[in-house]
């Protein structure tokens, strides 16, 4: 019998927090293994020039496979495609209301919507605050049908000296959600 691959899918969506992104990405990248299957939305390219200064490409070359999210036909849009899980960071509050409902208009709505229904983890990462009404009940609907809500709230009991920590808490909270081992970030108490 074949060992489960290892794969996880990471979709970026046009909110601000591409900081979470592309540490989550180069810490995925490091880990040997583990192949790093990446979608983003057009709001999220254009957030990664207005924010970070940077070309998408450069953060698809983080990935090992760079899918568009018009392709609907890619192999994340299909639960035979065997994943650890799917993480959506930023995940905006359009990303949330479609996922939570079942709209899966792209490839990066369409892959959330294989993870939950076939069971495999879904991480989605919110950033935008406040919440209004609307965005609170498509959190509670997606938590409802499987997704965990990872809002992008960094501790502050590691005593973080640097952004580069706040990044490495998130990043290691979604390491340890997909069940991946890597020491990114201190633990309370370890």
């Amino acid at each position: 019998m074949s060992e489960k691959p290892k794969r996880v899918v990471v979709g970026l969506s046009g909110a601000s927090g591409m900081a979470y992104a592309t540490d989550l990405l180069q810490t995925l990248r490091r880990l040997e293994g583990v192949e790093v299957h990446l979608v983003m939305s057009q709001g999220a390219k254009r957030v990664l020039v207005e924010e970070m200064g940077k070309n998408p490409e450069e953060v698809e070359a983080l990935a090992h496979a760079v899918h568009r999210s018009q392709d609907i036909g890619a192999p994340i849009a299909s639960g035979s495609f065997r994943t650890l899980g799917m993480v959506v960071v930023p995940c905006s509050a359009t990303s949330v209301a479609k996922i939570a409902y079942g709209l899966a208009d792209n490839l990066l709505t369409r892959a959330a919507y294989v993870h939950l229904k076939e069971r495999r983890p879904l991480i989605l990462v919110p950033r935008e605050a406040p919440l209004p009404i609307p965005t609170l009940e498509a959190l509670l609907k997606a938590a409802q049908a499987g997704a965990t809500i990872l809002p992008a709230a960094p501790g502050f009991y590691t005593k973080p000296q640097s952004i580069e920590d706040l990044l490495a808490f998130m990043t290691q909270r979604i390491l340890d959600l997909l069940g991946l081992e890597y020491p990114r970030a201190p633990r309370w108490k370890d």
